[in-house]
């Protein structure tokens, strides 16, 4: 009989993993035997996931608590359980979907139930992602019509602006003492210096 692990999931550090943890306590799993990452399901790129599967070997067993926290983009999900479960040769056995249990797949009936249930979920999982983010995209977007601005505030520009510019370009003034009167980074000057050159052109 192989080893058995454990795989949990969650999407940011401030995330809570203890009750995916509790449930692989109760399938019989120590924390030894349990990998944890703290990093969005969009992709494979986890450090504690690849560690996982530099460890399993033919005839292991992995416990995830559900098909989400293995991932949530429907073609990688596909792509891995097929790696898991047929190039490296291990069972899994997602605890809130027996269906998606491999070990009761052997026969063809059972193996064909399991994928088709696995297509189901993966592609739900990643619809919702979808969705998720069409929905961030359209709140963001009604925000901008209602005025709301996003990133760091303008940095606002002196009273005496073009009186500085004028000194600095006498030389009257170093480029250092014409950030600190204007409290803006080199860029920031630069742009506003810009922009009213612009207006003075038009």
């Amino acid at each position: 009989m192989g080893n058995e692990y454990g795989y949990v999931r969650v999407s940011s550090i401030e995330q809570n993993e203890d009750r995916q943890m509790i449930a692989l306590k109760k399938a019989g799993l120590s924390v030894s035997q349990i990998f944890v990452d703290k990093q969005s399901g969009k992709d494979f790129h986890r450090i504690n996931y690849k560690k996982l599967v530099s460890k399993l070997q033919e005839g292991d067993l992995l416990y995830i608590t559900s098909i989400d926290r293995l991932g949530r983009n429907y073609v990688e999900v596909q792509n891995q359980w097929r790696i898991l479960t047929k190039e490296i040769g291990i069972d899994i056995c997602v605890l809130d979907m027996p269906l998606l249990d491999t070990r009761n797949g052997n026969d063809l009936m059972g193996t064909f139930i399991a994928d088709l249930v696995l297509q189901i979920l993966s592609f739900v999982a990643e619809n919702e992602r979808e969705n998720i983010r069409k929905r961030q995209e359209q709140g963001i977007a009604a925000a901008k019509k209602r005025g709301v601005r996003f990133g760091r505030p303008e940095v606002a520009v002196p009273v005496d602006f073009n009186y500085i510019i004028k000194r600095w370009e006498c030389g009257n003034l170093t480029m250092d003492e014409v950030l600190k009167k204007c409290k803006m980074s080199r860029s920031t000057f630069y742009r506003r210096l810009r922009e009213i050159r612009f207006k003075q052109g038009n």
